[in-house]
């Protein structure tokens, strides 16, 4: 469950590898020097990339750069999930796109990626329709296509840094403590409680301790972490037609006051309307 320098093989001939991977029960917390371009769709899910850990609702798209780890984005999701993944050739970037004048919009692109960025609204819908296109064209149209979708990511302002700051493998590899262990113990017990003392414990840090490598790791507390992930998990339940006061308890809170309030926090909806807008969508 530790961090893995993941091996990306190419076809020969090709600059990039377009691919669909399912992976869903288990934990690929990764980093690999191509630059990663992934679009996943799913009722509900989390996005690990760098320190930034955070949630998406329906659909994301994400552009991740070199040696910058991540959790594969179907990890632990109980519903229907699509991923499509583009990995793109260390060289193809540094011998095509960096060295040529018209380039210069891709070129701040990529030097950006390594932030981890997400796409939205009308650049995320254009964007999508262009990677399904790739995979019936040849090699060389295809490789075209690619460069017209970096030129509209590039020029496009619907765009959220995940990360402040570059947070590459190096700052990473000096952990030696398994992320992987924490997440498989709050998905085990986030229904109940999840005890900030006996985590540190199972992984062999004093409390003190866990909660700083914690809050250093991911940004936030152990405790807001637990939150997001009652949260996430509250929309898959809500987008199964189950009760708001029911998904409240199941969740592990014990106040749906609170849980109302957290969720409009998190989401911008209350779980009523949340289940109202997206619910039907879901069923679709």
């Amino acid at each position: 469950m530790k961090i893995r320098k993941e091996t990306v093989e190419f076809e020969k001939g090709k600059s990039f590898k377009l691919y669909s991977p399912s992976s869903k029960n288990c934990f690929f917390w990764h980093y690999h020097p191509e630059t990663e371009l992934v679009y996943v769709e799913a009722v509900s899910g989390i996005r690990h990339v760098g320190k930034d850990i955070s949630h998406f609702t329906e659909s994301d798209l994400l552009l991740i750069g070199s040696n910058i780890p991540h959790l594969n984005f179907d990890y632990g999701i109980q519903t229907e999930c699509l991923q499509i993944v583009l990995q793109m050739r260390e060289n193809f970037l540094q011998d095509l796109i960096f060295p040529v004048p018209e380039f210069e919009n891709i070129k701040f692109l990529l030097e950006r990626s390594h932030l981890g960025l997400s796409f939205y609204g009308e650049t995320k819908k254009m964007v999508i329709e262009k990677l399904y296109l790739l995979k019936n064209m040849s090699p060389f149209n295809a490789l075209i296509k690619l460069i017209e979708i970096l030129q509209i990511l590039a020029v496009s302002d619907e765009v959220k840094e995940l990360n402040n700051e570059h947070i590459g493998i190096s700052w990473f590899l000096n952990d030696k403590i398994r992320m992987g262990t924490i997440y498989d113990y709050i998905h085990e017990n986030y229904d109940r409680k999840p005890n900030v003392n006996e985590i540190a414990g199972i992984i062999g840090l004093s409390t003190p301790a866990f909660c700083r490598y914690f809050k250093k790791q991911t940004n936030i507390t152990f405790t807001d972490f637990v939150n997001h992930y009652r949260i996430s998990q509250a929309r898959i339940f809500l987008l199964k037609d189950y009760p708001v006061t029911e998904v409240c308890f199941q969740v592990g809170f014990e106040s749906l006051s609170y849980f109302n309030k957290l969720f409009k926090q998190h989401t911008g909806e209350t779980p009523s309307e949340f289940k109202k807008k997206h619910l039907k969508k879901a069923e679709r």
